[in-house]
């Protein structure tokens, strides 16, 4: 069985979570003419909920193709090869839940692309857990190479070229696996709470310096 069998099967709740998270969050922050590029795309869960000129999908699992809307590109592979998308043709790139499970050596090949296919001004847009909070269940996913908080992602991804505009070590809960019900109603009060209880997972979202 692979991952997506065992880890990561489809819920219908993350539809919920994602859609709510797009529009109360994330869609202000992209322009209707923007390029969006997700990398680790999987069930389409973010690019499916966003509305944009373009918006590109990359993943190494086959069974992407059979979840994104069809108006999204999809490019099945490893993300440590982004030649496909042209320089400086990007205006908005997201990654949910994916370097944790890449090496530093990866995560740096990635960087340097993104540095390339971003336009001035352009966005790199991190959402993953943050160990300093994750500890504990951080290693529960057998696929978890390597390990980030809030501070190291930062230092990191300001070591390789980019300069960070924000950071929100806890921006949202670790998952949609709880007794808490995933309403849409809750999902964007919790957004606006100043404290965030049960926050596990860092956002980081950064300029090419």
């Amino acid at each position: 069985m692979s991952y997506h069998d065992t880890r990561l099967p489809y819920d219908a709740r993350r539809e919920v979570l994602w859609k709510t998270l797009c529009e109360s969050y994330f869609q202000p922050l992209i322009p209707s003419d923007a390029c969006v590029l997700e990398l680790g795309a999987g069930y389409g869960h973010f690019l499916n909920h966003i509305r944009c000129a373009r918006r590109i999908g990359v993943d190494a699992w086959e069974g992407m193709t059979g979840y994104l809307d069809s108006g999204v590109i999809a490019h099945v592979g490893n993300v440590t090869d982004l030649s496909m998308i042209p320089k400086q043709s990007v205006d908005f790139v997201f990654a949910s839940n994916l370097f944790e499970h890449l090496t530093q050596k990866d995560f740096a090949t990635v960087l340097e692309q993104l540095r390339e296919k971003l336009k001035p001004g352009g966005t790199l847009n991190l959402l993953q857990p943050n160990y300093r909070f994750a500890y504990r269940e951080y290693f529960d996913d057998y696929t978890h190479v390597a390990v980030y908080s809030d501070q190291s992602l930062v230092d990191f991804v300001t070591s390789n070229g980019f300069r960070v505009t924000e950071c929100r070590p806890r921006f949202l809960p670790l998952t949609v696996k709880s007794r808490m019900p995933v309403s849409p109603f809750l999902i964007r009060l919790y957004l606006l709470l100043p404290f965030k209880p049960l926050g596990k997972q860092m956002l980081v979202r950064a300029v090419v310096a």
